[in-house]
């Protein structure tokens, strides 16, 4: 096993633990490295999005991948199991976990975690993979004007050990990475979709302020949400091109 929770490295704060990560991948870190923050000050989202973070309340981390067997083409399948492990160690507690695409978790119409994915290249390859996760586990109340945040002890009306979900959720990532290793592409497409927030039926979406109906027809391979409006037309977006209205 190359994920573990006995290679971490630990801080009580940090700008950002994805930024830190950087750092560690240039000086060639080990596979599975986990840097793990208390507190971030500059925790992001996708697209530069803040994180809402409470001290000592939620698991902020970020693990190294160097997963050159996936052609460069292929690098949102790193998205694809990323989610699909945080939502199956989430569902071990909670009903109704759905991937918000492009890899959101939700329960129910709340947001509970955030991915953030930075890879590199080398060649036709991917060359090193940054997975940062945000997951509210004990934070009580937010703050910021995030429109939908919810928590683990919101949720479940109790606390939750932290480590306790850090390591679940490394154990089913390295489950999932053999998966993509062993190139049961096919497999993880269909959990995937599967998993999806709003993968049936109907749905608002807005594009350049104006709303339609859709359903989730698929996903590109590149990450691309297909939409089909109820004429048939099948349109691709890719992230922030299309929101959800939630």
């Amino acid at each position: 096993m190359f994920l573990t929770d006995k290679n971490i490295i630990v801080f009580n704060e940090l700008d950002s633990t994805n930024n830190y990560a950087k750092q560690l991948v240039k000086e060639k870190a080990a596979q599975g490295t986990v840097v793990l923050a208390h507190y971030q000050e500059s925790g992001r989202g996708q697209v530069g999005n803040f994180w809402e973070s409470e001290r000592d309340k939620n698991l902020l981390f970020s693990v190294i991948l160097y997963p050159g067997f996936l052609e460069a083409g292929k690098q949102f399948y790193i998205s694809k199991v990323v989610s699909l492990a945080l939502a199956d160690v989430l569902k071990q507690h909670l009903n109704d976990v759905k991937i918000k695409w492009p890899n959101d978790i939700y329960v129910g119409e709340k947001k509970i975690a955030g991915i953030l994915i930075e890879n590199t290249l080398k060649g036709m390859a991917l060359d090193s993979s940054i997975v940062g996760v945000g997951v509210n586990v004990n934070q009580e109340q937010f703050l910021s004007d995030a429109p939908n945040p919810v928590s683990m002890k919101q949720l479940l009306k109790k606390g939750f050990e932290i480590q306790d979900i850090l390591k679940a959720f490394l154990q089913k990532l390295e489950n999932y990475i053999e998966i993509l290793r062993e190139g049961r592409l096919e497999k993880v497409d269909a959990e995937y979709f599967q998993a999806l927030f709003r993968n049936e039926g109907l749905h608002p979406y807005r594009k350049d302020g104006k709303e339609f109906s859709a359903r989730i027809a698929g996903i590109g391979s590149f990450g691309q949400l297909q939409l089909e409006e109820p004429d048939g037309n099948v349109t691709e977006y890719m992230f922030k091109e299309v929101e959800f209205v939630v």
